[in-house]
């Protein structure tokens, strides 16, 4: 999981800064109102093969996440246990051969 955050924040930087904020102005709605952030967010991540790997590997785990997230947008601490879960799994994820992978500039 380090990993990821890692790389999301070395080549996402922008993107999950204004995500991060919007969702901390908007506690309540930041599901609706932060939406195009979240995409943007995605899509930044998404060609990068240490992310997918993970997405892949987790993906169940991902999934309960955000589930509880949609179900509980005004008091998101509740989904505690699943963020637990899909850390837990990602951190389980072999990602050396993911990390070879270079990526195109």
């Amino acid at each position: 999981m380090q990993a990821a955050m890692e790389i999301t924040a070395r080549f996402c930087h922008k993107e999950m800064e204004e995500y991060g904020a919007c969702v901390s102005s908007n506690p309540s709605t930041w599901q609706e109102t932060c939406h195009e952030l979240k995409l943007k967010v995605a899509h930044c991540t998404s060609s990068h093969p240490v992310i997918q790997k993970i997405r892949t590997d987790c993906a169940g785990e991902f999934m309960q996440f955000e589930r509880c997230l949609r179900e509980n947008q005004s008091t998101a601490q509740v989904c505690s246990p699943q963020v637990a879960r899909f850390v837990a799994c990602a951190e389980t994820v072999d990602i050396s051969a993911a990390a070879e992978v270079p990526q195109p500039s």
